[in-house]
């Protein structure tokens, strides 16, 4: 069961044990660390120190590096060595898939050692429905322990840490004939490999439990920590949203996702994955990191026993009526008019008049009485209850009013105080509709951390109807802003939805250039699911979730999936846009602009 924490008493962060990564303490009563990765191949030495010191420099403090093989590996010597000359003693992280070999060379050069549960002894998954009895199931993690047990020697002898890092998109057949591909899999996936760390009384790891899914992702995160609750162990968490994307949509799934956990006192380290150059990530991680310290000293974990399961929350029955969404509504307060109002609010026009599309906002609230107002559907006074009181003793005086729907309008400690509400509707069974709504006075990148944050980890969990965001901000903006939100966490889908890595060593094509092209291509064609992967690495795990892929296989070829199944194999590079669009066609779902 993912749960919930409704508890009233402050508490802290989650308290892990630290980790010694290089020089940089993670966990224990370290702030939370931040994290980025090279997009450069290892074998260029220059280009990659180049990129190291760029991150460094803008308050990075630890940087991940590709490991593919060998000679990747033995980079690394020159890439530390040159780093310490030039004055940076950042430690490397070497980033290894499928190849074990070339973690125990390059182990003599990093600080820590990233393997990938999935593929550091299974090969690459083939989806295909398997039978483990017992005994078999044992004697694969027999496997598991002889081919990983050198490498945790050797971590121990040279006193090098770890991350069990697993990925959502690369379970192993035999996770997911057994746990199947969620969440569970994933925490299952990583507690194989963290048992045989401790058996060798090895205790230098942290763990991470990344998908492309922010859902999947925090309830992954959660399953774990409540794993660790009961077995007693406090390893760190690196938190991340991988294939997050770009632009305001990337950071929108990563402030839900990394947020959520942040603002429960959950995480240790993070990385926002862009795809971007890896030095415009810093950022929104400096961004996140600063607004979940507000929330320490408030809330609860999220594990007690007076939680809700997700499930039950979203058994809910609410009672909607138009102009509501059942997939998520926007409510926009408008403040002062605007020359193209009718485009600023997302509607079409025709013949002067405004008419109904995917991304217009359902109500508007306005005291102005201009004519162009008269076509919209406004929030009328009778309709809403705003809750801005922390004190439940107030809340029974909403029993005694009839609210079509209810505003959480918390100016502190939102996340906390509206499931507090939320909890309360459950027990005494009101089915009215609730819209979070919250207002911002920041930056706009702030507000965008901020309300992806707070709304994307109230969403995520079932809790919340609909956005209305306030502050200071154009329409326009805070109607995309709330669309994104709802579409992030799995709502409501007013345009094409894209998986994209943010790009590594592995990367068989300019990933950015590439995704910019597709998305100025297909981005008209919402509920689309579209998935651009630089390589193979996670492809077909990530784009289970998509309806689409767009592979990297090797150097000037594609490959094209539908959902996780290989479509067509080999496809030149300058014909592969083409050949997505056809695929999209004769699937029935493109739409001409």
């Amino acid at each position: 069961m993912i749960k919930y924490c409704v508890a009233t008493h402050q508490t802290k962060r989650f308290k892990t044990r630290e980790v010694l990564v290089g020089n940089v303490g993670v966990g224990g009563n370290n702030p939370v660390r931040i994290q980025s990765m090279t997009t450069s191949n290892t074998r260029d030495v220059d280009a990659t120190m180049d990129q190291v010191m760029r991150l460094a420099d803008l308050g990075c403090e630890i940087a991940r590096i590709t490991v593919q093989g060998i000679k990747e590996a033995e980079s690394c010597e020159l890439i530390k060595n040159g780093l310490i000359k030039r004055g940076y003693n950042i430690p490397l992280v070497a980033d290894i898939h499928f190849f074990p070999a070339a973690a125990m060379r390059v182990v003599d050069f990093v600080d820590k050692v990233r393997i990938n549960p999935g593929n550091f002894v299974d090969k690459r998954a083939s989806f295909k429905i398997l039978e483990y009895d017992d005994a078999t199931y044992a004697k694969e993690l027999e496997r598991i322990e002889e081919k990983f047990a050198p490498l945790i020697e050797k971590c121990k002898t040279l006193k090098r840490a770890m991350r069990i890092g697993t990925n959502h998109g690369s379970l192993s057949d035999r996770i997911m004939n057994r746990f199947g591909d969620t969440p569970r899999g994933m925490v299952e996936s990583a507690l194989e490999f963290a048992r045989v760390c401790r058996k060798y009384d090895y205790h230098s790891f942290l763990f991470s439990m990344k998908a492309s899914n922010p859902q999947v992702m925090i309830q992954a995160y959660r399953l774990l920590n409540a794993e660790m609750m009961r077995l007693g162990w406090d390893y760190p968490l690196h938190l991340g949203v991988t294939e997050a994307g770009e632009g305001e949509d990337g950071r929108i799934k990563s402030a839900m996702g990394i947020g959520s956990l942040l603002l429960d006192g959950l995480g240790d380290t993070v990385r926002i994955s862009l795809t971007e150059d890896p030095w415009f990530e810093i950022d929104p991680c400096k961004r996140l990191i600063s607004f979940a310290s507000s929330y320490e000293g408030k809330g609860a974990y999220p594990f007690a026993e007076t939680f809700r399961s997700v499930d039950e929350i979203k058994k809910r029955e609410v009672a909607f009526e138009p102009p509501f969404r059942k997939e998520g509504s926007v409510i926009l307060s408008l403040r002062e008019m605007s020359e193209n109002l009718y485009m600023d609010l997302g509607y079409e026009v025709q013949l002067g008049r405004p008419v109904s599309s995917l991304s217009n906002v359902d109500l508007i609230q306005t005291e102005s009485s201009d004519p162009k107002l008269k076509h919209l559907p406004k929030v009328l006074p009778s309709d809403v209850i705003k809750v801005t009181e922390e004190d439940s003793s107030t809340w029974e005086t909403f029993l005694e009013k009839t609210p079509k729907w209810i505003a959480l309008s918390f100016k502190e400690d939102r996340l906390h105080n509206s499931r507090r509400f939320f909890e309360w509707m459950m027990q005494k069974g009101l089915k009215i509709p609730l819209i979070l709504n919250f207002s911002y006075s920041c930056s706009k990148e702030d507000v965008i951390i901020r309300a992806g944050a707070e709304c994307g980890a109230l969403l995520a969990d079932g809790i919340g109807e609909g956005v209305w965001l306030e502050g200071p901000y154009e329409l326009g903006f805070l109607r995309t802003l709330s669309l994104n939100i709802l579409q992030a966490a799995r709502m409501r889908t007013s345009k094409t939805e894209f998986i994209s890595c943010p790009g590594c060593g592995r990367t068989l094509f300019n990933l950015q250039e590439v995704s910019k092209r597709i998305r100025d291509k297909t981005g008209h064609l919402p509920g689309v699911k579209i998935a651009i992967m630089g390589c193979i690495v996670n492809g077909p795990g990530e784009m289970a979730d998509a309806d689409f892929g767009y592979v990297g296989s090797k150097t000037g070829m594609v490959d094209l999936y539908i959902g996780k199944q290989c479509y067509q194999k080999d496809i030149p590079f300058d014909e592969a846009d083409d050949r997505l669009i056809e695929l999209i066609k004769e699937s029935g779902l493109w739409l001409e602009k």
